[in-house]
């Protein structure tokens, strides 16, 4: 070969002497024959991917852009150079004056052909890469010149030489076509890392740089510059982001994955028949049918209900698990979608692996350098070169693995959460039962995430054991045999760090579980918080959160104890295994002698067996968590989808609505709620639908719509459908967003809607109008308004066919009259469409054309008002039950009793309402339950249901708050101050912080200090170099070693522990305040916050100070001390060094800041952005049936699209400014390796190789810390705002004082005498007053009644006798003390009111009645005989330790209020306040708790804020309220006769005459 290639040159080729001299070079052979055909190879090998666009793609339409001409005329000067040099050749040889005896060599002829025909090539690819429609640049030509210039150096220094030592030039054409060419290739070179960017790719780049971005921009993210200096300046908002490449948008992603996806689950589908048939074959065979006999696919809950014993139910629910659906496709679903990026990821994380162990043999060879002097210096430079250009090459790859992978996660996450939405909207009741909302919403957030998270790190799973395996083989060829006493110890010390973890994991579920107790109360605190100040109980509670709080810090410092002990095996592990690998080596033979190239080598090869023994355990941890999701996704994905064709939609029918034969039920294994039901409505009717609770009124309705199930029955309805539901669904948008439902706006349409739907004057009292934003399921809308929007909606929709549900129980009386007129009735708005109406309302049913009669499910009969009351039958039964009620009630609606029914499972009345786990749902009520008035058949599931929907509490402050109810959280922007550290330091204690840092500072000089004595020990070698080294010294040196090893993991063991002291401490002082404070705060911030925010603070905030901070504190700490120790050391060995710090670090400074700030101000955009994906499904979710009703499917499938990608927008900036970060901070620790060996080189004569060693390896590992540090000052910081938004809650103004130096006597109020003197309030300094100056003088044991329009300020009148709101003029005196001068504690302990809802909060019936256990169990009882819950209460097992469930759920709503009459009846003071709750009683405890007030409260002062006229016609004078002046005042006869305010309201609630006498 070699004599071949010398006769092809003309010259040697190879000599072994060209390398053996301080002055080597290449020989000319090699220049012109390897280093011409390596960039040409590859250049020919990627030309035809170029070539390919040629003959396919068309030339574009577009003029030649500059740089292409550019590209092009310099490729052609480069052809002409390489047919001028074979014109010389072909000259010298053949020409007049050529020599005919001595021929040129064969390849100066190959090499300008070559060449030649290389750069027509060139110019082809050219115009290939124009052809590519969004192409740039190319890859590929960019990385041929590169490799071109870098091999033609060699001959560029040759030539040079030749020269300079000849002092003439030889050759001159050669030696002026050879420079002429170099400048030309890298000119090319230079520019072939620009982009060249289309006209039409333009206004593209300009939302999204990447899309314009050159190769070389790509792989250092240098095209994200723009955001990060824009992020500097100043803090990014949404606007600031770019959109998102086509392959990373939502809809991309998921046209992809599903297209897998649903072929995957047509394949398991099969599998699961077969399956399926397997086990039904085995159970015909097997007599004893395990429960299963109605087939496997059973129902979990089903099965549960058939009460069987507790085994046999788990042994059911696993088999369920097993076979109840299609399993195993979404892994390959997944792989199948992003087989590219998993591919290339793979490649990349391979080669990045194996560069990995380059390192430490250079490390070796540099050793071997530094000891050996007889090595030419030229050596030390070229490995300091390699160690830079391999450290490079490996920070591109593994930033590209990483890219790669996080935006692979990323697409899982989306692709995921996309499917389980668009599942959401079409799946069957069935499979909705299942699951709830909020398990739904799981598998959007934390499922997903889950499967992200893994995703990241997934290739681990085959990089790890490689790693492993490779070290362990490197490890052996150093150390021989002895390796394995290092490995012994490092596997010893994974069972350890197991053992613990699984202690900590126990621990972690424990606080887990107190961690959602104190949350669960804090919540109830938050949505009562109204009560707890009306009654002055918040010390009491403030005390049962604090204890909770005690046990859960007593576990923190717990689990930080053991965590500290697994940091302590974690830190002595490197030591320890360095040691024992170290010291079996000495000690097996005598001969051994540990060198620097062994210690370092091994050093820096167990560095690199850390992380992956580290990793696995995490990564299996992490995958039995995807498996569980995985399964819950399998489960909800492969559910069945609700059948399209139940209902038909055939325009030639007759009838508008026409069912036949029809049985329904609420999923196939339910028993049917609607039986044999024959329907055939007319078009443009008004049909009724009545019948007693739950005899199935609005299953009928969700049959229509085709949510139920049914195997029979044929439905068609002509037209479209409009759907008005019973509990009104209102979306978080603005209120004309929320009628108009998507629809186009007509003005005049639309005003027509608003005012027949009796919208107009709450849009006068809502600041914004119909521009108002509607908080989350309507928060800031009464119960009457939702309802009337939610009708709104549906009359605006114009719709053939209306169903509507019982629209007008939840709202008063008169406005259900006019709804009915307006709207629904034969002159309303809707008169020629086909409507059915499900109603309790007994006055509008003589206004329909039909009625049907519903009973227990079957349609008992159907016919006219007339003809049906004439028949006797169930119609006139339910009109005497009703008749009875309206009689009492005048023309209000159905008594909106809630009752506790029991309705089998199968009926559940709201399909709305998601179907919670039933069992769950069972059990918490059964208790209850058994003394409920009505037994019904034991396997009944039982529902609360409520008729009327939220009571209509509407205050004037909720008016007049402007367009947006709640103020936007502030966001933090920019900086986190620097007091925000020195408060959480304070709350830490000053000396607990010092401590910390003074042992982790010890520690770190102890690690220094076990390096130090290691390259000490490794001179060894050299000190006794052929003498026997004395075992003494060797001893010592082991011992020695292993000490400073053990020491450093002590101090940081007592760092940690000092560090979990301090910050259990901190956390404990940051949440009394909080607590404290939050109790403290006036009403007004009660009203003005979403108590979900006040929740966030005492949950995720809390959670980031007590857990997150103190890990990113001390990592922090640690990473530091690191950084600099390295420095420190590299210093130490070539003092030269200090010169280049103070540059890197000004660029690391920089990096860091500019990083910090964008990536800071993107973490918040991410979360903030997440939100409305999560609220957007959640609302999805609970309006189901409304969407599917109106068709608006895709409608929501667009828009939740569009929020995803919104979040997408500031996830992928996030993922690049992270490798932005890295690849820059790697580029700097790859420069710290090369002038920490390049220094060594120069000070090689003054080192040891001992230092050399440390110094390298040392640096060698900085590139990752450097990495870190960063990392964990940017988490530090988004971890501290925490303390920061703690704090901005503890500093909230507060109330005023609870007790003051000015106390009432014991018995005060003892007459009960109230007197108003001009008094005037205001909701908040910058609104208008809602009473103006109030007057008027009530005696004791007068009892008055209040009334008033809604807004007329009944309700602030309370407020301001109980301070809930401060005057703003006037005072108040009740027995001749004013109110303002006396502590909040003790003016409404002396007051007593019985709330418009009854609250009341998790915890025993005894806690709810007397939180302060004043009282004792004699007047317990006494006052729940009197509040007619004596009966109740003996009856529960635990009478009154009886545990009340959250909101008292397991209680009726009628015993709730009975509950907070037993409370006002213990506290028996002078002046009782009745808000009265507008309609949430039956009639029967109204009676009773009219009695009991009348008989108890006899000799008190009574005020009652009315909504009924009825029930204040006995009262001694009644109040007439009007825009907060008092308009009437005097007894309710002199009234009426007046005629004036009063009387019109008595008339419109029918009553014709004041037959009542005051008492």
């Amino acid at each position: 070969m070699s004599a071949a290639l010398d006769e092809f040159c003309g010259s040697i080729f190879w000599n072994a002497s060209v390398l053996d001299r301080p002055d080597p070079d290449l020989p000319v052979c090699v220049e012109q024959t390897v280093l011409v055909w390596i960039p040409l190879g590859f250049l020919w090998l990627c030309s035809p991917w170029h070539l390919v666009a040629l003959f396919r793609g068309k030339a574009p339409k577009r003029p030649l852009s500059k740089l292409y001409i550019c590209k092009q005329i310099l490729t052609g000067l480069l052809f002409l150079t390489a047919v001028a040099g074979l014109a010389v050749t072909l000259g010298e040889d053949f020409g007049p004056n050529g020599d005919s005896t001595t021929k040129n060599a064969a390849v100066f002829y190959t090499n300008p052909v070559l060449f030649a025909v290389s750069w027509i090539l060139v110019m082809l690819c050219h115009e290939g890469v124009r052809r590519k429609r969004t192409a740039v640049d190319s890859s590929s030509l960019f990385l041929f010149w590169a490799l071109l210039v870098v091999c033609e150096i060699f001959a560029f220094q040759t030539l040079l030489r030749k020269a300079l030592q000849e002092g003439e030039i030889s050759d001159l054409p050669r030696f002026c076509l050879f420079y002429i060419a170099f400048g030309l290739q890298v000119i090319s070179l230079v520019i072939s890392g620009i982009a060249d960017v289309p006209p039409e790719v333009k206004k593209t780049v300009k939302k999204n740089p990447e899309t314009g971005a050159a190769y070389i921009s790509r792989i250092t993210f240098n095209w994200f510059n723009s955001m990060v200096f824009k992020g500097y300046k100043r803090p990014l908002v949404q606007e600031d982001l770019w959109d998102l490449n086509n392959k990373d948008s939502t809809c991309y992603i998921y046209e992809q994955f599903e297209k897998v996806m649903n072929d995957e689950l047509v394949k398991a589908r099969h599998r699961f028949q077969k399956q399926l048939k397997k086990v039904k074959a085995k159970q015909k065979e097997g007599p004893h049918q395990n429960g299963l006999s109605k087939g496997v696919s059973q129902d979990v809950l089903v099965m549960e209900e058939k009460g069987n014993s507790k085994d046999k139910k788990k042994k059911e629910k696993k088999k369920d698990d097993e076979v109840l659906h299609p399993n195993s496709w979404l892994i390959q679903s997944i792989v199948g979608s992003f087989k590219w990026p998993l591919i290339e990821s793979a490649f990349f994380k391979l080669l990045y692996d194996l560069l990995a162990f380059v390192s430490p043999q250079l490390l070796k060879l540099m050793i071997t350098f530094t000891q050996d002097t007889s090595i030419y210096t030229w050596n030390g430079y070229l490995y300091a070169i390699l160690l830079l250009v391999v450290a490079a090459v490996q920070s591109i790859f593994l930033q590209q693995y990483f890219q790669r992978c996080f935006v692979l996660g990323m697409k899982v996450r989306t692709a995921l959460m996309a499917a389980v939405y668009k599942k959401a909207l079409i799946v069957s009741n069935d499979s909705r039962q299942e699951s709830t909302v909020g398990e739904t919403v799981n598998l959007m957030s934390a499922d997903a995430q889950r499967f992200n998270d893994v995703t990241n790190f997934i290739h681990l799973l085959w990089s790890c054991p490689l790693q492993i395996a490779l070290s362990i083989y490197f490890l052996w060829q150093e150390m021989g045999p002895s390796v394995l006493a290092g490995l012994g110890v490092m596997v010893l010390m994974a069972p350890i760090n197991g053992l613990l973890a699984t202690k900590s994991r126990d621990f972690q579920t424990k606080n887990m579980k107190l961690k959602d107790k104190r949350l669960k109360i804090m919540n109830e605190i938050l949505n009562g918080i109204k009560i707890l100040k009306l009654y002055a109980w918040e010390p009491s509670f403030e005390a049962i959160i604090l204890a909770i709080r005690e046990q859960e810090l007593k576990l923190m410092k717990k689990i930080a104890y053991f965590s500290s002990i697994s940091t302590f095996i974690f830190a002595t592990a490197p030591a320890l295994v360095s040691m024992a690998t170290f010291a079996v080596f000495v000690s097996v033979d005598s001969a051994n002698i540990l060198d620097a190239e062994k210690a370092f080598t091994s050093i820096s090869l167990f560095n690199i067996l850390r992380f992956p023994l580290a990793m696995l355990p995490m990564l299996i941890a992490a995958m039995v968590q995807v498996t569980v999701s995985k399964k819950r996704l399998e489960k909800f994905l492969s559910g069945d989808d609700l059948d399209s064709n139940t209902v038909h939609h055939d325009p030639s029918f007759s009838s508008a609505i026409a069912v036949s034969d029809g049985t329904f039920s609420w999923g196939k294994e339910n028993e049917p709620t609607l039986k044999n039901v024959s329907l055939d409505v007319k078009p443009g009717r008004l049909v009724a639908v009545v019948g007693a609770v739950g005899t199935g009124k609005s299953s009928l309705l969700s049959a229509l719509l085709g949510e139920m199930h049914s195997s029979t029955a044929s439905i068609n309805m002509k037209g479209s459908v409009a759907y008005v539901p019973q509990q009104a669904w209102i979306q978080n948008a603005t209120l004309k967003d929320n009628i108009l439902f998507g629809s186009e706006l007509e003005e005049s349409r639309y005003q027509s809607v608003v005012d027949a739907c009796a919208l107009k004057p709450d849009l006068e009292l809502l600041a914004g109008g119909d521009e108002t934003e509607i908080g989350e399921k309507g928060i800031n809308l009464s119960g009457g308004q939702k309802q009337r929007v939610s009708l709104a909606r549906a009359t605006y929709n114009n719709a053939d066919t209306y169903l509507l549900d019982d629209p007008l129980s939840a709202v008063d009386s008169h406005v259900a009259k006019h709804l009915f007129e307006r709207v629904i009735g034969p002159n309303g708005l809707l008169k020629d469409k086909t409507r059915i109406l499900v109603t309790h309302g007994i006055s509008f049913l003589p206004y329909v054309d039909e009625i049907i009669v519903l009973v227990d499910g079957l349609v008992s009969e159907v016919g006219t008002y007339e003809s049906l009351k004439a028949s006797g039958e169930a119609f006139s039964e339910f009109l005497s039950t009703y008749a009875k009620d309206e009689s009492k009630k005048s023309t209000e609606d159905e008594p909106s009793d809630v009752e506790v029914d029991m309705v089998s499972e199968a009926q559940d009345p709201q399909p709305d309402i998601s179907p919670e786990d039933v069992v769950s749902v069972t059990l918490k009520r059964e208790n209850s339950l058994r003394h409920s008035q009505r037994h019904a058949q034991r396997h009944g599931s039982i529902r609360l249901r409520k008729n009327s929907s939220v009571k209509a509490k509407k205050t004037s402050d909720e008016a007049k708050k402007g367009q947006r109810l709640i103020e936007k959280e502030t966001m933090e922007t920019g900086t986190v101050k620097f007091s925000v550290y020195l408060q959480y330091l304070r709350a830490m204690g000053w000396c607990f912080s010092f401590l910390v840092f003074l042992m982790y500072f010890i520690q770190n000089i102890a690690f220094i200090g076990s390096n130090l004595w290691l390259s000490a020990w490794t001179n060894d070698a050299v000190t006794y170099f052929n003498q026997t080294y004395p075992a003494s010294v060797r001893d010592m040196r082991v011992w020695v070693f292993g000490a400073l090893g053990v020491a450093q993991g002590i101090f940081i063991f007592l760092g940690t522990l000092l560090l979990a002291d301090g910050s259990v401490s901190a956390s404990r002082i940051l949440h009394t305040r909080l607590l404290v404070n939050v109790l403290r705060v006036p009403m007004v911030f009660f009203d003005t916050t979403p108590s979900g925010r006040v929740v966030n603070r005492f949950a995720k905030d809390m959670f980031t100070v007590d857990e997150m901070i103190p890990m990113s504190f001390r990592s922090w700490i640690l990473c530091l001390l690191g950084v600099i120790g390295t420095l420190f050391v590299i210093c130490l060995a070539t003092p030269i060094f200090l010169a280049v710090i103070v540059p890197l670090s000004v660029v690391y400074y920089f990096v860091q800041r500019f990083y910090v700030a964008t990536s800071r101000q993107l973490r918040r955009l991410d979360s903030v952005s997440r939100s409305p994906i999560y609220s957007h499904f959640g609302e999805t979710v609970a309006g189901l049936s409304v969407i599917r009703a109106y068709g608006h499917q895709e409608r929501f499938l667009k828009h939740n699209e569009k929020t995803m990608d919104e979040n997408l927008k500031s996830v992928y900036p996030w993922i690049v400014s992270n490798r932005w970060l890295a690849i820059r901070l790697e580029f700097l620790g790859n420069l710290v390796v090369f002038f920490a060996a390049l220094f060594a080189v120069l000070a090689r004569e003054s080192l040891s190789s001992g230092l050399v060693g440390l110094s390298i390896s040392y640096a060698l590992n900085v590139t990752q810390t450097l990495n870190w540090l960063v990392r964990m000052t940017s988490e530090l910081e988004t971890n501290i705002v925490a303390v920061e938004r703690v704090s901005e809650y503890t500093e909230i103004e507060n109330e005023a004082a609870w007790i003051t130096g000015q106390r009432p006597d014991k018995a005060w109020p003892e007459t009960g005498k109230i007197r108003f003197e001009d008094y005037k309030v205001r909701y908040r300094p910058e609104l208008d007053l809602v009473l103006h100056g109030v007057t008027c003088d009530i005696d004791s044991n007068e009892k008055i009644g209040i009334v008033g329009r809604t807004g007329a300020g009944k309700s602030s009148l309370t407020n301001c006798l109980f301070r809930i709101i401060e005057a703003a003029g006037g005072r108040i005196l009740i027995d001749g003390v004013d109110i303002a001068t006396i502590g909040l504690h003790d003016l409404r302990s002396k007051l007593t009111i019985i709330p418009q809802d009854p609250v009341l909060f998790s915890g025993s019936l005894r806690m709810n009645l007397d939180p302060f256990e004043k009282f004792s169990d004699e007047e317990l009882w006494r006052a729940l005989e009197l509040s007619h819950l004596k009966e109740f209460a003996q009856g529960l097992p635990e009478k009154l330790l009886y545990e009340v469930s959250e909101g008292g759920e397991n209680l009726s709503v009628g015993q709730r209020q009975l509950l907070c009459l037993a409370r006002a009846l213990l506290r028996k003071s002078r002046i009782l306040i009745l808000d009265e709750a507008t309609a949430a009683v039956d009639l029967e405890t109204d009676d009773l708790i009219q009695t009991t007030i009348r008989k108890e409260f006899a000799d008190c002062t009574v005020l009652t804020i009315a909504h009924r006229l009825n029930t204040i016609l006995d009262s001694s004078r009644v109040m007439v309220l009007d825009a907060g002046k008092i308009v009437e005042f005097d007894s309710p006869s002199a009234l009426f006769q007046k005629q004036g305010h009063f009387f019109s309201m008595a008339k419109d609630a029918g009553i014709t005459s004041v037959d009542y006498t005051a008492l």
